[in-house]
């Protein structure tokens, strides 16, 4: 068996497919009843356009993953299209990115059908009890089948691809922060940390605690148990609102980014706030559209009928009347607003700053909710190499024989800083898949610059 995938996710599958179409032999295994993970609700392959832009906003995270995630993004895409997917015209992302819009589970659904068609095994409903060692390499893995039998499944190569460890409250409050242990989970059940201890046991690294995660400002108090709700509650336009904590005071610069507000928010105190907008940002931001091609919904409204605490006012001065029971010092917050709006109509300096909208939030009536954060994926997963090795945690950083990891398994690409959640997954799932042929990285180009994947011809 060249390829074992633990995991059937965006990466899993990814290189299940790539070494399947390669005449490869492979098994994915699947503790879920059906492929696919946590990536058939989202809908952009996205990532920085640039290296250098990559950089700035991810400072501290690994340089060759992050240019192994930037020469790999064209190939990707390329190979999404080659399944008969199609890859929308790129949009910006966040502000800063640049991706395609693709239908994920059709993409899903046909590397699941191509590693069927070539021969290979899907198992789902079925978990990895252990790695099967051999004199320190990886050699397989021995699996629990779904009537409880146990299978060992030997291969040269095994792919850990269970999606990170967003599903655990014990992990995230580990590998997190103690506060995370009871946010709200905004991603499938199933990614509960099952590969990162089948790596620790192996001998593999893991990242810094302190990596952080990827996910979204949520309205507080309200279930996300359907899964639908992930994308229509989410409080993305917390970029140009003002967040405030129990305290009443500002304490991140919102315009960073929702995703890094949310950060932020869960180690404030009692990891929520009040997220505060008026009618210029409810027209421009709250019901409109968050990304080019996305239908705008008014999400106020949306969060005020899924019963969240909400609230419209006709004046600043109304937060002084907040009701006692909310928590908050309404009376600061009315101070705080007008302090911001007189600092940015004068041109000065906001405490936090305020790098971009820097309007005065003064058109009433004014939006007041309580916010949340919410966990997508984890950052802090198992260390890896560009071409998706396992590292050893001997102090060293050798590669782990036989043992490769991808997705949200896999960490130090992002430190407290996010570019896309399903890129890096597609491209270190193929750069597992070029490791497990015995492939290298480089890629050519034809004479139209178009990226070629190894071993196929252009028109494909």
């Amino acid at each position: 068996m060249d390829l074992l995938v633990i995991g059937g996710g965006m990466a899993g599958l990814s290189a299940a497919a790539r070494v399947a179409h390669e005449g490869g032999s492979v098994v994915l295994v699947e503790r879920a009843e059906r492929p696919g993970g946590s990536a058939r609700l989202a809908g952009f392959v996205w990532t920085a356009p640039t290296l250098d832009e990559l950089r700035r906003v991810n400072p501290d995270g690994d340089p060759e993953l992050a240019q192994a995630l930037l020469e790999g993004f064209a190939e990707g895409v390329a190979w999404i299209g080659s399944l008969g997917v199609e890859c929308r015209p790129p949009v910006p992302v966040l502000g800063f990115g640049r991706g395609h819009q693709i239908d994920t589970n059709h993409y899903l659904d046909a590397c699941e059908r191509l590693v069927r068609d070539r021969g290979g095994e899907v198992l789902t409903g079925t978990e990895t009890r252990t790695l099967v060692m051999e004199d320190g390499v990886v050699k397989g893995a021995e699996c629990v089948l779904p009537d409880g039998s146990v299978r060992r499944i030997d291969a040269a190569w095994t792919l850990l691809a269970t999606g990170g460890f967003q599903g655990d409250p014990v992990l995230r409050a580990e590998h997190v922060h103690d506060q995370a242990r009871d946010i709200e989970l905004r991603a499938n059940p199933h990614s509960r940390g099952g590969g990162l201890a089948l790596g620790l046991a192996a001998g593999a690294a893991i990242g810094k605690k302190d990596a952080g995660f990827y996910g979204h400002l949520m309205p507080a108090g309200v279930s996300l148990s359907d899964p639908a709700r992930f994308v229509d509650l989410a409080l993305y336009y917390s970029e140009h609102a003002l967040l405030f904590d129990l305290t009443g005071e500002r304490f991140v610069d919102e315009t960073v980014g929702d995703h890094l507000t949310t950060m932020a928010l869960l180690e404030r105190p009692g990891a929520r706030g009040l997220l505060v907008a008026d009618a210029r940002v409810h027209r421009e931001w709250i019901s409109a559209s968050y990304v080019e091609g996305i239908p705008g919904v008014d999400k106020f409204q949306l969060c005020h009928r899924a019963g969240a605490r909400s609230a419209v006012a006709e004046s600043l001065e109304e937060f002084a009347w907040m009701p006692e029971e909310w928590g908050y010092p309404g009376a600061r917050i009315r101070d705080r607003v007008e302090e911001f709006n007189s600092a940015v109509r004068g041109g000065g300096a906001t405490v936090p700053g305020r790098l971009l909208d820097r309007q005065p939030l003064d058109e009433p009536p004014f939006y007041a909710i309580e916010a949340a954060p919410a966990i997508t994926f984890t950052f802090g997963g198992l260390l890896i190499d560009a071409e998706a090795h396992a590292l050893s945690a001997d102090g060293r950083r050798t590669v782990l024989p036989g043992l490769l990891v991808a997705g949200a398994d896999a960490g130090g690409l992002y430190r407290r800083a996010y570019a896309g959640g399903l890129a890096p997954a597609l491209v270190f799932g193929l750069a597992a898949a070029r490791t497990a042929l015995g492939q290298g990285r480089e890629t050519h180009s034809d004479k139209s610059g178009a990226a070629v994947l190894p071993g196929r011809h252009p028109s494909v």
